[in-house]
């Protein structure tokens, strides 16, 4: 099960569960779409892989399923993947 982590790893920008500007890599590294369509061009800097659209969980699930509270942020922002 996804985690649906709260913010983008790169600017710290809050991301919650229904958010449809929320990017994913098949690691579950979370990214904004500002920062994934801009400095991170479609790619993980973290992996490598392609960023996608995070699926939206159903708030019914929600219920028994919550989103994890931990935030990742790089204090250091992101670069590009190479």
């Amino acid at each position: 099960m996804l985690q649906l982590r709260p913010a983008c790893e790169c600017c710290g920008r809050d991301l919650p569960p229904e958010s449809r500007a929320a990017m994913i890599c098949s690691f579950e590294c979370t990214f904004c779409a500002d920062c994934t369509s801009g400095t991170l061009a479609g790619h993980c800097p973290n992996c490598g892989g392609e960023l996608l659209r995070r699926p939206i969980r159903p708030a019914e699930k929600l219920l028994k399923f919550p989103a994890t509270t931990e935030r990742k942020v790089k204090p250091q922002g992101c670069a590009a993947a190479e």
